[in-house]
Parts: structure tokens; C-alpha cells; sequence
């Protein structure tokens, strides 16, 4: 860290061996936190009464690790550690809630991003788009990206990608100048059948009958 001289910062780490967790329920949810691969941006700002429930569960970790080591040391301090883990997402939940204005104008960029980029010629260049490019786009890390989208929309990010590209799709193929496989390419897929199955998937139709029948 590059701090003013003298500045001395105060906190607490949380850190342990993954041969802790094995084995236990939180071992195996361990991935669904999405939250550590979020950016230091986007860390968690808590109030008053919020840090003193994180402090309250580090003292009692702290205590179980002061004790002599017994056959409920393991259970006692795993499952602190998972309240603790359970109590960010709460807290992450109500920071997405707290900064919505903030989270509607990312919204709003996503899907201009998204606008622009079917509108340009990047689906010819990059293809079909992913997540991380407008994570990347938006500078923000892609879980923190994906859950914010997920909290707006109650879709994931990858789903409304697909939305969008499933809205173009229908107006796309109704313009009966260029076939099919034409549209697809234009649209960013490789190859003309995954347009196909995808199209059929999320209409009940193939691209050629939703033409016919509209």
C-alpha cells in the first residue's frame, strides 16, 4: 500500500488453509461467494452496527483458536467463518439496494454498450458477445458486474445478452432480403445451425417458420 508516511492501518484478516473447510458445508459452497473476486472498488461499505457483527464473529474465531484444540474446535470455527461470509452477502444485497441510482446508470450503459455493439461491426470481429467485454467496458470485476445485473434485472448477465440478442434476432429475421445464415453471421455466431437451435430454443420456432408464420 502507498499511504501517506507515518499512516499506520488498522484491521483484521481473516485467513486459513482450504484443508479447514473440507468436508464441512461451507467447503462445498465455498465458490457461490462471488464476492472475492470482486475489485477493491467494490468493496464492502458497512455501517456502524454491520461491523460490529463482522467484529463480534472474529473475536469469537479469535477465542476458539486462544482455546486447547478439541473434536468441536473445527465445527465451532467453520461455521463462524461461514456466518460471517453469510452476513457480506446480506450486507453486499443491501449496498446493491442502498446505491441503485448508481447501479441503474450501469444498466443503462450495459445495454448501450450492448446496442452498439450489434450496431458496429464487433460481431463480425469478436462474434457472439460475453460478459467479461462489458464488464471490462464498464471497469468494473465480472462477478461484481454479474451480480449487480442479476440484483437490477433478476436476470443474470449472460441471459440478458441473450434477451437482447433474441429481440434482434425475431426483428432480423423478418427482413426477407438476406437468408438465415446471413442474419446469424451478421449477428455474431460462427456457424448458421447454433443460430438455429438457439433461435428455436427461445421462440419454439426455427428462424425460416417465424418468417413464414409473421
Amino acid at each position: 500500500m502507498n499511504n501517506e508516511e507515518n499512516y499506520q492501518p488498522k484491521g483484521l484478516t481473516l485467513i486459513f488453509h482450504p484443508d479447514l473447510i473440507h468436508g464441512t458445508t461451507l467447503g462445498k459452497k465455498i465458490n457461490s461467494y462471488t464476492f472475492f473476486s470482486y475489485e477493491l472498488k467494490e468493496a464492502l461499505h458497512i455501517s456502524e452496527k454491520e461491523r460490529q457483527i463482522i467484529s463480534d464473529l472474529f473475536s469469537k474465531i479469535e477465542y476458539e483458536l486462544s482455546q486447547s484444540i478439541d473434536k468441536h474446535s473445527k465445527t465451532l470455527i467453520t461455521n463462524n467463518i461461514e456466518l460471517l461470509l453469510n452476513y457480506c452477502v446480506r450486507f453486499y444485497d443491501r449496498q446493491f439496494i442502498t446505491r441503485e441510482n448508481i447501479n441503474k446508470g450501469v444498466l443503462e450503459q450495459f445495454e448501450n454498450l450492448l446496442e452498439e455493439y450489434f450496431q458496429s461491426d464487433k460481431t463480425q470481429s469478436l462474434g457472439l458477445p460475453f460478459v467479461s467485454h462489458f464488464a471490462e467496458e464498464l471497469n468494473l470485476s465480472v462477478n461484481y458486474f454479474g451480480d449487480l445485473v442479476k440484483k437490477e434485472t433478476g436476470n443474470s448477465a449472460q441471459e440478458y445478452i441473450h434477451l437482447k440478442l433474441m429481440r434482434l434476432a425475431k426483428d432480423r429475421v423478418l427482413d426477407t432480403t438476406k437468408s438465415i445464415s446471413e442474419i446469424a453471421y451478421e449477428l455474431g455466431f460462427k456457424y448458421p445451425q447454433h443460430f438455429t437451435r438457439m433461435f428455436k430454443k427461445s421462440t419454439g420456432y426455427s428462424p425460416n417458420e417465424y418468417r413464414l408464420l409473421n
